[in-house]
């Protein structure tokens, strides 16, 4: 069966194929991937970081997700520091000092003596249970005072894990803020400390919270 067009609808059905026939304006195409960009970018997390490039201790890297600070590093370049984020967050990472200036504020206060204790929310999300739990009996340690690595493990209810709690803290992800240089050996005696100089920025920080471990050099 044939089916006439009369008037208006016949005018109207070449217009509409040609519309349809067409390469799509290239205007267009830019208009639908920003949208999918946009789409995508909404779906994934989002770190931002920035840098202080000079403290007492060295250069200093601060990143923050939404809901707090994530990570700190003494001494690393800008890109090892991004490099490792991306690694281990799997989030779009960006240099943003507005979002991350008041944790840069403050480690600076803190690093120059101008601020005793931190306020900040920390996001802890990306840590295993354990080591949430080792991290926060290390944030309970007084500035100025210290605790071995026995004294955390019975702490947090693991008396045997004294080494575990040692390997908990040697990936501490925001050391000064959570303040793994407060925890020492079973003798007093310094043991490792990754950020910066090692030993040497552990012993720093000590001093400038006024620690008098029998050890310290």
């Amino acid at each position: 069966m044939s089916r006439r067009l009369g008037g208006r609808e016949s005018e109207t059905m070449p217009m509409v194929d040609a519309v349809y026939g067409a390469e799509p304006k290239a205007e267009w195409v830019a208009a639908a991937q920003a949208r999918l960009r946009g789409t995508l970018a909404s779906q994934i997390p989002q770190v931002f970081y920035d840098v202080l490039p000079r403290s007492p201790i060295g250069r200093v890297c601060v990143a923050a997700s939404e809901r707090g600070v994530i990570a700190l590093d003494i001494g690393p370049g800008e890109q090892d520091f991004v490099a490792r984020l991306e690694r281990r967050t799997r989030a779009g990472v960006r240099r943003s000092a507005g979002h991350v200036g008041q944790a840069m504020r403050q480690v600076e206060e803190y690093l120059t003596g101008a601020r005793t204790r931190f306020d900040l929310p920390i996001d802890l999300s990306w840590t295993s249970a354990f080591q949430r739990q080792v991290l926060q009996a290390a944030l309970a340690i007084p500035r100025g005072q210290t605790r071995t690595y026995h004294q955390v493990a019975r702490g947090i209810g693991r008396p045997t894990a004294a080494r575990a709690v040692g390997q908990a803290l040697g990936h501490n992800p925001l050391p000064i803020i959570i303040p793994c240089h407060r925890v020492l050996g079973a003798d007093g005696s310094l043991h490792g400390y990754s950020g910066g100089k090692g030993l040497t920025t552990k012993a720093w920080l000590l001093r400038l919270e006024g620690a008098q471990p029998a050890a310290l050099p």
